[in-house]
């Protein structure tokens, strides 16, 4: 059974030493976190492998969700439950599903664009992303969304498992779900925390409380 993509989702950052990005991904796990996304553009296929494979027995182990960014083939490769395409990483959308088990995950970045959003859905996304919803370290260039346009989103896609990402913290994960999300991607506000196992719960509870 496919898993739902739901509640806060945590990112790592890219980047990371090995030994760092381990130790950050059980804390968080270990905090309660459901839903863990890996991305690394930098590193060889090898040792992102390594990295991936390392991160999916991790997250077996707490029985959450694993998601990598942007390749397919790593995805495979490692077990994962999903891919997280961006808007280049899809040559077309119409083939996004031939390639994978209907069980894999697929989630689609659309920042802003509705007229996208509305494709991906059609072709078998089974969550978008919208954002930034708020000015973000990670992606500073990205245009910030704002709370209206993503309660907009949820009017006009009134079923879809829709991910808000972008500058997303303790002091505001309320107010994302509130205005419709889903889900609630978090990487600074999460794994720059001094206590990441602490902050995962936090931002559990708030968003269960909101």
């Amino acid at each position: 059974m496919k898993d739902t993509i739901t509640g806060v989702y945590g990112i790592l950052p890219a980047d990371l030493d090995d030994d760092v990005l381990l130790s950050k991904a059980e804390a968080a796990l270990k905090g309660g976190l459901q839903t863990l996304q890996f991305r690394d553009k930098k590193s060889g296929y090898k040792r992102v492998l390594k990295r991936a494979l390392a991160l999916r027995e991790i997250t077996k182990h707490y029985d959450a969700t694993f998601i990598i960014n942007d390749s397919i083939q790593l995805a495979q490769a490692s077990g994962a439950d999903g891919v997280h395409l961006g808007r280049d990483d899809v040559a077309d959308l119409g083939n996004i599903r031939n390639d994978l088990d209907e069980s894999m995950i697929i989630g689609i970045t659309c920042r802003a664009d509705a007229v996208f959003a509305k494709l991906a859905l059609e072709h078998g996304a089974d969550y978008v992303s919208f954002g930034a919803v708020f000015g973000s370290r990670t992606k500073p260039e990205v245009p910030v969304l704002g709370l209206p346009r993503l309660n907009k989103a949820r009017q006009m896609f009134s079923d879809a498992n829709i991910c808000a990402i972008g500058g997303i913290t303790i002091d505001n994960i309320a107010a994302v779900k509130h205005a419709g999300a889903s889900s609630a991607a978090v990487i600074t506000g999460l794994f720059e925390a001094e206590n990441i196992e602490h902050r995962a719960t936090e931002l559990i509870e708030t968003w269960n409380k909101a």
